[in-house]
């Protein structure tokens, strides 16, 4: 046999596994199932089956509600507020897949443990979407090196944030993904029809699954606007495939979920006529401008993208104008100041600087390095179209970040695929480590400082040191205020109005059959005004607001953090008093475990 026809057995292998290398459904296998396997074992380590977060507790609440009978189309969390409930403003496309996910495994396991397995494998599930949509995003933007880069920097991404771990069953997850499936498709160089159908329907699903997407939506529209104003002709297909999914797509999902008696009622904090005739507007229009200017002069068809404008601008004066304002500029001043301005993902760039200086490399650096990347990129001309897509998804998530810090998670997400282009092209560079020291150090620096774990490593090891690493994190959802005790000794009290702090709100819903008077959702103006104002009134004015709302049980738990704001700020008034111990004739106390922080109080009849 010929040394050539002996080499050919060889060759077919390199080639299979270039071609394995190469595929990203293989690569999502090799990914994707190290990062389940972590999050699985996460869950499994975990004390509770439901995540972190309020909105964890809240959703599972708000699925229970609609697994007994409420219907679809009534969103309104009768236990919460004051009478009368709280009329929540989530979308219930985030509660039918986790509902049947539930009824599905109830008949074989029973309830409970349905509940387990459906928060298990909803948020896992779509960790392996966004690894398959940045995945295609790499690829697609700088090829089988670039979706490596992608896939590796998602899988750390996922596997330092608690968006995606087993029991995080609230909308910011699902809105990652969203947001993945636009970016994916819009790298696509080659406009397809197709993709640019799924983008719309991607916004279409950000939008109604919740409001704060919506700016990352608009920039989508611009991106998908301007690229047709610039390319005409060639981008007309996918340009027209957008316009039309995006309006057919909140149509659809608009008559599914809005109850006919709120069609003509504008909110601006969800999915509601407001949202729903600009998107209709504004994709129906570029569609239509597309279908009728793409062969027309640059002129022209800047001159359709103008009236487009119009067109929606009037749309959105003549519906709700009060949208085009911040939703939560109605709020009392009271409730900003105590309550909003204390809300984690709420505080702006300022806020955090001033509060937790050692994580702004964490929250920032990262969406800012990868918008460095593409001026660099675009000021070279290299690869200026993609480059300038790449810029205004992260630079705009990043502005919306500077304002309220929920937004980063959006910036350090997108920023991936900037980035991922830029260690492709630097190992490239270093040649796998043979092209010299120098060459390498920047590979490996550029690939440290692109994650944002490393940021919030480093910031804490400079604020606090090594003692401040490996410290238990701090319980959330109230956790200090809800130990086992405490909320034994709630349950077993008759289910009644429970007067007390907002951030354990949502967890005795979840755990208790009482009412609530306070949990952190805006919806719930009024029963969190109210709180506030019974823990600031002093004693005598307190008891008279409390026998207003008939015979409620008072939670006090000086641990709480807004409780020591009150406290704070009102040394004569209630909280105060019983934060050092006076408790006023009015109250009684009942009896709780030794080891519970909560101190549980009933009117003096």
């Amino acid at each position: 046999m010929s040394s050539g026809t002996a080499a050919l057995p060889e060759m077919a292998a390199i080639g299979r596994q270039r071609q394995l290398w190469s595929s990203l459904r293989w690569m999502l296998l090799a990914y994707g199932a190290p990062t389940v396997l972590f999050l699985v074992v996460q869950f499994l380590r975990a004390s509770d089956y439901v995540g972190r977060d309020n909105d964890d507790a809240m959703r599972l609440v708000e699925v229970r509600d609609l697994l007994a009978g409420q219907s679809w189309f009534d969103l309104t969390q009768v236990r919460l507020g004051l009478d009368g409930g709280t009329l929540m403003h989530w979308s219930r496309l985030v509660d039918l897949p986790i509902a049947g996910l539930m009824s599905m495994f109830r008949p074989l396991v029973g309830a409970i443990q349905a509940e387990v397995l459906a928060l298990a494998i909803w948020p896992i599930s779509l960790a392996v979407l966004l690894l398959a949509a940045m995945g295609l995003a790499g690829r697609r933007a700088g090829g089988t090196a670039a979706m490596h880069f992608c896939l590796g920097l998602t899988v750390i991404f996922i596997a330092t944030s608690n968006r995606f771990l087993g029991g995080a069953i609230d909308h910011h997850n699902l809105q990652l993904v969203l947001a993945a499936v636009m970016a994916a498709m819009l790298v696509d160089r080659h406009y397809r029809a197709a993709g640019y159908a799924l983008a719309g329907m991607a916004a279409a699903l950000a939008i109604a699954v919740g409001a704060e997407t919506t700016p990352l939506v608009a920039v989508v529209c611009a991106i998908v606007a301007c690229q047709w104003l610039w390319v005409g002709q060639p981008a007309s297909r996918a340009t027209v495939a957008f316009g039309l999914s995006l309006a057919a797509g909140l149509s659809a999902i608009f008559f599914a979920t809005v109850p006919p008696r709120l069609y003509f009622v504008a909110t601006c904090d969800n999915l509601s006529i407001a949202f729903y005739s600009l998107a209709l507007t504004g994709g129906v229009l570029l569609a239509l401008a597309a279908a009728t200017a793409s062969r027309s002069t640059p002129a022209m068809r800047f001159g359709a993208l103008v009236l487009c404008g119009v067109g929606v601008a009037a749309v959105a004066l003549a519906v709700a104008p009060q949208c085009l304002g911040n939703p939560l500029a109605s709020l009392d001043p009271l409730l900003v100041e105590l309550w909003l301005d204390h809300v984690t993902e709420a505080r702006s760039f300022a806020a955090i600087a001033a509060q937790e200086p050692a994580n702004i490399g964490a929250y920032y650096f990262t969406g800012a390095f990868a918008s460095a990347i593409c001026l660099w990129r675009i000021w070279r001309r290299d690869r200026a179209g993609l480059n300038l897509v790449l810029l205004a998804l992260v630079l705009s998530s990043l502005a919306i970040a500077l304002v309220q810090v929920r937004g980063m998670a959006f910036s350090n997400l997108l920023a991936i695929v900037p980035i991922a282009l830029l260690l492709a092209d630097l190992r490239a560079r270093s040649n796998g480590g043979t092209a010299g020291t120098r060459a390498s150090l920047l590979y490996v620096g550029a690939l440290l400082i692109s994650v944002p774990a490393t940021w919030a490593v480093a910031g804490t090891l400079a604020a606090k040191g090594i003692g401040g690493l490996v410290a238990e994190t701090a319980t959330t959802n109230g956790g200090a205020c809800l130990t086992e005790g405490a909320l034994a000794d709630l349950k077993g009290l008759a289910p009644s109005l429970v007067v007390g702090p907002s951030d354990i709100g949502a967890t005795l819903l979840r755990r208790t059959g009482h009412r609530v008077l306070s949990a952190p959702y805006h919806r719930n103006s009024g029963g969190l005004l109210q709180e506030l104002k019974i823990g600031l009134a002093e004693p005598e004015a307190a008891g008279v607001m409390l026998r207003q709302l008939g015979r409620p049980v008072l939670a006090f738990c000086a641990r709480e953090v807004q409780t020591q704001v009150i406290a704070a700020r009102a040394p004569d008034g209630l909280y105060a008093q019983l934060a050092a111990g006076r408790v006023p004739a009015f109250l009684s106390p009942l009896p709780v475990s030794p080891d519970s922080p909560i101190r549980l109080y009933v009117l003096t009849p």
